[in-house]
Parts: C-alpha cells; sequence; structure tokens
C-alpha cells in the first residue's frame, strides 16, 4: 500500500496508519477511502492528492 501527499499542504496519509480524525482505521489502501474524505489538514479533496513512490 502507497502513501499519498496533498500537493496543498503536504499532508501524508499513511495506510498504516489510517486517519483517526476521521475515523479511518488502519490498512484502509487510499483507493478505499470514501469519496468525500479530505484531508484532515486543510480540507483538500482526493483528487489533490498524489502517490508517493
Amino acid at each position: 500500500m502507497s502513501n499519498y501527499r496533498c500537493m496543498i499542504c503536504g499532508y501524508v496519509y499513511s495506510p498504516e496508519a489510517g486517519d483517526p480524525i476521521y475515523g479511518i482505521r488502519p490498512g484502509i489502501p487510499f483507493e478505499k477511502l470514501p469519496d468525500d474524505w479530505a484531508c484532515p489538514v486543510c480540507g483538500a479533496d482526493k483528487n489533490e492528492f498524489e502517490r508517493e513512490n
């Protein structure tokens, strides 16, 4: 599973950590996040994220 970085603020979504702010448990890949999920730091939409190598 890859990490994804917000191109607006630099927040990194890590599937290993999940997103406790939105109740996303660890182990959920970025592609499986709900469509209405947004960056917990700046509120950017999922389409503002880029996969990290």
